[in-house]
């Protein structure tokens, strides 16, 4: 079980016994300078959009990065697809900070990033196998260092959402990993560091996420999985992976969607399960997991939602955040289609054209 830490502010293991306690209040005063001293946090002009993206998102390995159903180049296409459309101007995006190992420290263990070190193990994270035999060196700058400055773009996001409304992380949303483990092409837990990151740096210690993914978010629902501070509200299909049931338990409002459910099914249910969340909890910022495996036709999400689904669906969560005036950052998460870029920047014109997010100044 994990609480709010009278000391620190910072989301932190609790403990009974003095021993344990000053351990952890070691703990948390370490986590909160590690926070205090980052500099994922910066200060964004007005001038810039509140879109977080950089080229580094974009994964090319040799090909390899082909041999994983999930489109590694789906976050430039989106951006790209944004300028074209005049939604965006490239000189309007944020170029976010990598997250640096103290940085990462805040949520996971020394354990945990000793183990990346190994090839093989990201080989396993990533679920692409041929990466086990290629040097940690090239492994950490063509597949990690993506990932870092993806996190670090979620942090951001944070603190952009506070300012503007509402903020976009054209990436992140790495929903399987937890502190100590990651799985499901999720290295690091983005969502996690967040909260972390909002909770001493923007003195937020009510958040919900919305993980609308079509995969159960197992990663955060451990971090966080006893902690009134953190609801969470998850729409999921239960028959694919990661099938965590541990980390089921740790869902404040699971809403299953089987395979098979149609845009109007998901989107009944979505209404009421955002009515259910808005009587339960009152939160200071809420993520938004905004996973487009949902698609009819994705392989590994197996439902039956339409490209204009995904886009009422985006639109009933900001209309959610914005109803409530609740910050609001967004993650595009999985999606396993070619066609996942169009419809989340279909989706992205969409929330501009009617006043959602502003984009353009």
């Amino acid at each position: 079980m994990s609480t709010l830490s009278s000391n620190s502010g910072a989301f932190a293991p609790s403990s009974s016994s003095n021993c344990a306690t000053t351990t952890t209040e070691d703990a948390d005063a370490l986590r909160r300078n590690r926070i205090l001293s980052s500099k994922l946090y910066f200060d964004v002009p007005l001038s810039k959009a509140p879109i977080i993206y950089s080229t580094s998102y974009d994964i090319s390995f040799l090909g390899i990065e082909k041999l994983h159903p999930f489109d590694s180049s789906k976050w430039g296409r989106i951006c790209q697809f944004l300028i074209e459309n005049g939604v965006l101007n490239r000189t309007s995006i944020v170029e976010p900070r990598e997250a640096t190992k103290d940085d990462l420290l805040v949520v996971h263990s020394e354990t945990y990033l000793k183990s990346l070190k190994s090839s093989l193990n990201v080989s396993i994270i990533t679920e692409v196998p041929p990466i086990a035999v290629f040097p940690n060196c090239i492994v950490q700058n063509k597949v990690l260092y993506p990932f870092r400055k993806q996190v670090g773009g979620t942090i951001l996001a944070a603190k952009l959402a506070k300012e503007r409304g509402c903020a976009i992380n054209v990436g992140g949303g790495f929903h399987h990993c937890c502190a100590n483990q990651g799985g499901g092409f999720c290295a690091y837990a983005d969502i996690s560091l967040c909260i972390h990151f909002a909770s001493i740096r923007l003195n937020i210690s009510r958040v919900m996420i919305i993980d609308l993914d079509a995969h159960q978010g197992n990663g955060h629902e451990k971090d966080f999985s006893d902690d009134r501070r953190v609801y969470i509200l998850d729409m999921y299909n239960p028959y694919i992976y990661p099938l965590d049931y541990e980390a089921r338990r740790y869902i404040d409002q699971p809403v299953e969607v089987p395979s098979g459910t149609t845009t109007e099914e998901y989107l009944m249910k979505l209404d009421e399960a955002l009515k259910v969340a808005g009587n339960a909890f009152d939160p200071e910022l809420v993520i938004y997991n905004a996973g487009t495996d949902i698609l009819d036709g994705d392989p590994l999400g197996r439902l039956r939602v339409s490209p204009e689904g995904v886009t009422i669906r985006d639109e009933k969560v900001f209309r959610f955040a914005r109803d409530k005036n609740i910050p609001l950052l967004m993650l595009t998460s999985g999606g396993y289609m070619k066609t996942s870029a169009r419809v989340i920047a279909d989706s992205i014109i969409n929330l501009s054209n009617k006043s959602f997010i502003t984009i353009q100044q």
